[in-house]
């Protein structure tokens, strides 16, 4: 087994230090799915729900998510993002979200893309409970990323 490296010689938990790295191009993709009713997705399409623009919210939410990542995820470090894309493609029981995450630094950005898309989802729930209180959220994963001494990485 690899040595963990968020974990010290004696156990403990720290922060990585990226100092001495490289700052190359770094880019993650992620992706998750929220499950609905029929009625729910068009009221969505149909930017009907009473809470307002359900996509336009959840976009934005997932972009001002990624920029906090290092405010919620113990461990990360705080990252000057150069970009942050979230974007939504309708499937016929939900919603898929996509989300990318990039900056030119010293460490990746897996965490601020899953970050992205999973905000995202939790916001399209947020504004559409009011109509069905189960939907599921699901599949939340990294697809790729790019750069870093790893090099690039994508899911099968």
């Amino acid at each position: 087994m690899s040595k963990l490296t968020h974990i010290d010689g004696d156990g403990a938990a720290h922060m990585v230090d990226i100092s001495a790295k490289n700052e190359t191009v770094r880019e993650a993709y992620a992706e998750g799915f929220i499950s609905m009713n029929p009625d729910v997705l068009e009221a969505i399409k149909a930017n009907s729900m009473k809470k307002g623009d359900v996509l336009a919210t959840a976009r934005i939410a997932g972009i001002m998510a990624a920029k906090k990542t290092s405010d919620l995820i113990p461990l990360c470090h705080p990252l000057a993002l150069s970009k942050v894309a979230v974007d939504f493609e309708y499937q016929d029981d939900g919603i898929k979200v996509r989300a990318i995450a990039r900056l030119t630094g010293k460490t990746g950005v897996e965490m601020e893309a899953l970050t992205a898309a999973s905000t995202a989802l939790l916001t399209v729930y947020d504004m559409s409970k009011a109509m069905q209180k189960d939907m599921v959220i699901s599949d939340i994963r990294l697809l790729s990323k790019s750069g870093g001494k790893s090099g690039d990485w994508t899911a099968e």
